[in-house]
């Protein structure tokens, strides 16, 4: 899907990493811009280097929403909440406002894989772009990703993107809030539980936002949904493309599931093998439902049994999630640093299958941690 930003006025709501990528996009699609940020030009340096270079105008701090209502359309960074002062302004003066997302959909050649839930969205993602990349097509692995040296916005990708390229996004709820028109060829839903309650009023607030990323999707399009999840499951409904699922515990209609370690597909035309997780890097139960999903993916977008069991026993886990980092003196030390929640926590403990001895903070999220305790 194109669309023409050349000799536009736009704004953007957020100068962190997402938006800046779309100002650099979008200066090079021709955009006249104006980026905006609450925060201080104090905190800002790096931001500024770049909007300056882009021949951008700069609104921060005191007059951070300055100018807002010349706007032909507003680009909202998603860790910006739509009830901000400046984005609040713009709708009331019904100014279209896009997502970073939306306008990486919009510019997009190329299909794109989304994939969202609570837990498992970074490694589902790099391991599905891995089974995609192992079958011969370019690919992009972006989106909310942050591991090791992937860290590329999805609007960078969709710029760089050829129609016959594959992009693999890792989608946060923040970044669904408030699309129109995104699209994604295969739209995926991990889990969902408590987490993110610092920004939703409830669960179902919560998953109403993730299920957003079936929305747009028609019947040339692919939703797949984790069966073992109840609360994912209860988005089925949302689904307006054909239905996938994955299961470790049963065997599903369409999609796969797992027969020991070995990972299975289902649909109308009987059952096949793709692959065999006893190799695999990556450990405990949530990892094998991990695979289940990003083989779904790849067979879904065409990609062959013998590509995705090269993934499967290639791919090393990804930094900061049950990363193994030295053994000493018969002490096995991980780095599990991106465990940011209840049931993230509870799965990883139970696949390291020993005794162990937890560092754990960061922020409350108003979460309940009775099952830690």
């Amino acid at each position: 899907m194109q669309k023409s930003f050349n000799g536009a006025n736009i704004h953007i709501v957020g100068m962190a990493r997402s938006g800046m990528a779309a100002a650099e996009v979008l200066s090079a699609l021709g955009a006249a811009l104006t980026l905006h940020d609450a925060k201080e030009a104090s905190a800002l340096t790096d931001a500024i280097d770049l909007a300056e270079r882009l021949g951008a105008k700069i609104c921060c701090g005191s007059a951070a929403y300055q100018g807002i209502e010349g706007a032909d359309a507003v680009i909202r960074s998603p860790g910006v909440p739509l009830g901000s002062p400046g984005l609040a302004k713009a709708s009331a003066l019904g100014i279209e406002i896009i997502p970073e997302i939306e306008l990486a959909y919009r510019i997009s050649p190329a299909p794109i894989i989304a994939i969202t839930g609570t837990n498992g969205k970074t490694t589902t993602t790099a391991l599905t772009g891995e089974m995609v990349r192992r079958s011969g097509r370019n690919t992009f692995i972006a989106g909310n990703i942050v591991a090791g040296n992937i860290r590329l916005p999805l609007v960078k990708a969709a710029f760089n993107a050829s129609p016959n390229d594959c992009i693999v996004a890792e989608i946060s709820s923040f970044q669904l809030e408030s699309i129109t028109s995104f699209r994604p060829k295969v739209a995926m839903l991990l889990n969902i539980s408590g987490d993110h309650m610092d920004r939703y009023s409830n669960i179902e607030e919560y998953a109403l936002a993730k299920a957003r990323i079936f929305e747009c999707q028609t019947d040339d399009d692919f939703g797949l949904i984790n069966a073992d999840n109840p609360a994912a499951m209860r988005c089925a409904s949302a689904v307006r493309s054909r239905l996938l699922t994955f299961s470790r515990s049963h065997k599903v209609c369409r999609g796969t599931f797992a027969r020991g370690t070995e990972i299975w597909w289902a649909d109308e035309d009987g059952e096949r093998f793709i692959c065999d997780t006893k190799n695999m890097k990556l450990r405990g139960a949530h990892n094998l439902e991990n695979a289940l999903a990003a083989a779904a993916a790849a067979v879904a977008v065409g990609v062959e049994p013998s590509a995705v069991q090269s993934a499967v026993d290639s791919f090393n886990p990804p930094e900061h999630r049950l990363e193994p980092v030295a053994e000493i003196g018969g002490v096995e030390f991980i780095n599990n640093s991106m465990c940011t929640n209840v049931d993230a926590s509870v799965a990883s403990l139970a696949a390291i299958q020993r005794p162990a001895v937890v560092i754990a903070g960061g922020k409350d999220k108003g979460s309940d941690y009775t099952e830690l305790v």
